[in-house]
């Protein structure tokens, strides 16, 4: 069993490697999908669907939605909803700082609620989207600068002696990437022109973020533990995506896997989960194969992934004492009286069967009730496409750590739920009554 989830947990590492950012994230999303035989749409065109087929669009290249069309007369819609984007630096317009006159230096702002003493002292390097102009034509190009290009050094404890008494780090200061000595001007411009395949004065604009370049890594005493930059929440989005593709669908159900952009930064944006996509592609779909998407959706089940936090070893006080989860115990069910998860008695309760059918472990999460816990974008998308949701995700330690650290098992956990998720038959006439059909 370990040996099978090292190798599956290996894969998610190498995946996390080649996603960056999210532009990365859906991208390589999309090539996964082509490989099982999906077909990509433009929100642009004009959509000619066939029953059994399997489509994906993009919005802003950062947030994508794949489906299944059903084979017959759709009864019921299933999703599983996560989120592309991690916690991170994100550079300015103006970017070149000059230090002395002997240093270059990035100017970047904090994209997400980022552990910002995390990030120093790591190889770091620049990826994300050019802008490139080429006559009239404005083209997006993704780029990732595979090798270490960027550090942020701390400060010496002779200099500070306050660095571990709880100091304050400023971002506009403390915490601002050095590139390069005096004769770095104008270099990374060049550089990123040269992974572009363009020139750099064709490139008229950017959204380029700062990445941590450690590799991830198996490890622990039976290799029960893994760490990588961006777990939270490429594991998620990796798992449910690799459920979905290897779901046999039911052929009255319409599939859908959908992972947006910022939820990081509160999902209100065209391509988040608060905006209009999901819906979108939904009544596109409907339209195209005659379903009434209102009554689809009074019949459906959304999963909103995101990962959770695990009982801290070393600060277990922190956790609530009934609901918090442990590493490598299976699929963790979020829970919250305000609704900043969307679970509720109903979505939980099915889900939990799901699981049990499948031989995946559940464990439950919810904030100590005097400590402010995070959101999702479970309740954020339900505002748009309102359906029975249950907010899960995987025990972790870190969470929005520039490193971070979950269990090798419970990446097969996810996987294992959401491939018969995306099998499942529901049936619901009524508002207070669900059949599972398995």
């Amino acid at each position: 069993m370990m040996l099978e989830a090292r190798k599956q947990t290996e894969k998610l590492l190498e995946w996390i490697r080649k996603s960056p950012a999210a532009f990365h994230a859906a991208q390589t999303m999309g090539s996964i999908l082509e490989e099982n035989g999906f077909e990509r749409l433009e929100e642009a065109d004009h959509w000619r669907l066939r029953a059994g087929g399997k489509y994906f669009v993009t919005r802003n290249l950062s947030s994508l939605i794949a489906f299944c069309v059903p084979k017959q007369s759709a009864s019921q819609i299933l999703i599983a909803a996560g989120h592309t984007d991690s916690p991170m630096f994100k550079l300015k317009n103006n970017y070149e700082s000059v230090a002395f006159d002997r240093y270059l230096k990035l100017d970047t702002e904090v994209y997400g609620g980022t552990i910002l003493s995390s990030w120093l002292d790591r190889p770091l390097s620049v990826s994300g989207r050019l802008i490139v102009r080429q006559g009239d034509v404005f083209s997006a190009k993704l780029v990732r600068v595979d090798r270490d290009l960027l550090l942020i050094p701390n400060v010496a404890i002779h200099m500070n002696r306050d660095a571990n008494n709880g100091y304050a780090f400023n971002p506009a200061t403390d915490l601002v990437p050095l590139f390069g000595g005096e004769n770095a001007k104008g270099r990374l411009k060049k550089i990123l022109a040269d992974e572009a395949g363009c020139n750099p004065e064709e490139i008229v604009g950017h959204d380029l973020f700062v990445y941590n370049r450690m590799p991830g890594s198996v490890w622990g005493a039976d290799d029960e533990f893994f760490s990588s930059p961006r777990i939270d929440n490429l594991m998620c989005a990796f798992g449910t995506l690799s459920g979905f593709c290897a779901a046999t669908p039911r052929e009255d159900s319409l599939n859908i896997c959908f992972n947006a952009d910022n939820e990081e930064t509160g999902s209100e944006t065209k391509q988040g989960a608060g905006s209009s996509f999901l819906r979108d592609v939904i009544d596109r779909v409907c339209e195209a194969i005659g379903a009434d998407s209102r009554r689809l959706l009074a019949s459906g089940f959304m999963v909103s992934a995101d990962n959770g936090h695990a009982r801290h070893p070393n600060r277990p006080e922190l956790c609530d004492p009934l609901n918090a989860p442990h590493l490598n115990q299976g699929v963790v069910i979020k829970s919250n009286a305000a609704q900043h998860y969307a679970t509720d008695g109903l979505s939980a309760a099915i889900f939990t069967e799901i699981c049990t059918r499948a031989g995946v472990p559940v464990q439950q999460f919810a904030n100590r009730s005097d400590i402010r816990g995070g959101s999702t974008l479970g309740s954020i998308s339900n505002t748009k496409v309102p359906l029975r949701t249950v907010d899960i995700g995987m025990a972790q330690l870190a969470m929005h750590s520039a490193y971070e650290t979950a269990g090798t098992a419970d990446f097969a956990y996810l996987t294992n739920a959401m491939r018969l998720f995306y099998s499942v038959g529901f049936q619901s006439a009524t508002d207070r009554d669900v059949r599972l059909i398995f």
